[in-house]
């Protein structure tokens, strides 16, 4: 029996979707199958019919879309013409409490944002008080996208801190000062600490599943990385210099589309991780967001002398300089448990202890006076060098060599 004339349109047509039906779903399965996964690690997939990553700049994008575009291919900055002028601004972070009065009063030329983290009335100020200076981070450059610096340097509210650059004496205004913003244009991200200890060379293990206390955030990376990286694999570890101090080029923040950065805000004010553990989880990312590296460890002696011109002279001379110190230090503490035995006999004889006293064990005489000697020699060679590194930082040619890049005459910093 054959089927009327009229069906047979209806008929092709019907066929037509059920072919198109089975070809969407294969597609979909395979799209699956091309995500990046790390079994146990946070898996993540794509709901059928979502998005596909787009290889457009993203800015007309949606955030939720962002997630979905490739990693950029991040370039090498040129530097300008010897003698030609850098624009900078200074994006610092603070709490209500915090004193910021020695950047005016140190750094009166250097423009700077400085957001106030806890008060929604200040004139600059993130959406949410949450992620320590992640959440300012991104804000600051959601909101200037399209009207950046040559340079930003995203820096926190302290001016002296441990975790900046000791040959710098710890001072923040020192670091500002002396940044090199040649570099920061050719690297395009610079961490502002060069020292490895913390942070480099194998520090975050996504993978961990026991706590560390020094690192509380490791067990929360994977799942977050998961979530900020979908396309892309976790890795086996995270590693840079601590602590969420560093420059960016214009042109590495454009390198990545805005969307990018805004999904990134959305990610920190959604996630149900506390304020402490979202912005330390972000410590050992912002290398992967802006070099696209896992692991981002320049070395110590060109990160002072290209970046701060610091210059001894390679890394043998480097290291030596530190290792000097180092023996410096021993002696310091070897004088101060000198000194403390000594303040402890004198302690039980003032109050009576006489036979305390007499347990006590008595520093050896003189040894005080030796130790402070050699001290005092071991700083005047330690600061002697250093002036002559400061000297042999003025030379851009030096600069150039010590971190192993090309030189030509007439060539800036």
């Amino acid at each position: 029996m054959s089927l009327p004339k009229r069906f047979v349109p209806l008929l092709a047509i019907a066929s037509f979707i059920v072919l198109l039906f089975f070809y969407h779903n294969l597609n979909v399965r395979g799209s699956w199958r091309d995500i990046p996964q790390a079994v146990g690690l946070g898996e993540t997939v794509l709901e059928p019919g979502g998005s596909k990553p787009s290889e457009s700049d993203g800015e007309g994008d949606s955030p939720d879309d962002a997630q979905h575009i490739p990693q950029p291919a991040f370039k090498p900055g040129t530097a300008k013409p010897a003698g030609s002028n850098y624009t900078r601004i200074l994006v610092v972070p603070r709490m209500s409490e915090e004193d910021v009065n020695w950047l005016s009063e140190e750094l009166p030329d250097v423009p700077t944002a400085i957001y106030v983290a806890d008060d929604p009335t200040a004139p600059l100020h993130p959406p949410k008080n949450k992620g320590h200076e992640v959440m300012i981070y991104l804000t600051y450059i959601i909101d200037h996208y399209h009207n950046l610096a040559d340079v930003m340097v995203f820096m926190h509210s302290h001016r002296w801190s441990w975790h900046n650059d000791d040959i710098l004496d710890n001072d923040g205004v020192q670091m500002i000062k002396r940044l090199s913003s040649e570099r920061v244009t050719r690297e395009g991200y610079m961490n502002l600490r060069c020292h490895w200890d913390p942070g480099c060379p194998d520090w975050m293990h996504p993978g961990a599943t026991e706590e560390d206390i020094n690192k509380q955030e490791e067990t929360m990376l994977a799942r977050s990385w998961s979530e900020l990286f979908p396309l892309d694999p976790i890795p086996n570890v995270l590693a840079q210099p601590c602590c969420a101090q560093f420059a960016l080029s214009r042109d590495r923040i454009h390198s990545i589309p805005l969307s990018r950065f805004i999904f990134y805000r959305d990610w920190l004010l959604r996630t149900s991780l506390s304020d402490y553990i979202s912005g330390r989880v972000w410590e050992y990312i912002w290398q992967f967001v802006f070099t696209g590296e896992n692991v981002f460890c320049p070395a110590q002696h060109a990160c002072y002398c290209d970046g701060f011109g610091v210059c001894f002279g390679g890394e043998v001379a480097f290291n030596d300089w530190f290792e000097t110190r180092y023996k410096k230090r021993q002696l310091e503490s070897e004088l101060r448990d000198w000194e403390e035995k000594g303040k402890a006999i004198e302690g039980a004889k003032d109050e009576g202890r006489l036979d305390d006293a007499a347990q006590l064990e008595v520093p050896e005489m003189g040894r005080d006076v030796l130790l402070r000697s050699q001290i005092d020699a071991l700083n005047d060679d330690l600061n002697a060098r250093k002036v002559v590194a400061l000297e042999r930082g003025n030379d851009p040619r030096n600069r150039a060599e010590e971190s192993g890049r090309v030189w030509n005459e007439g060539d800036g910093f």
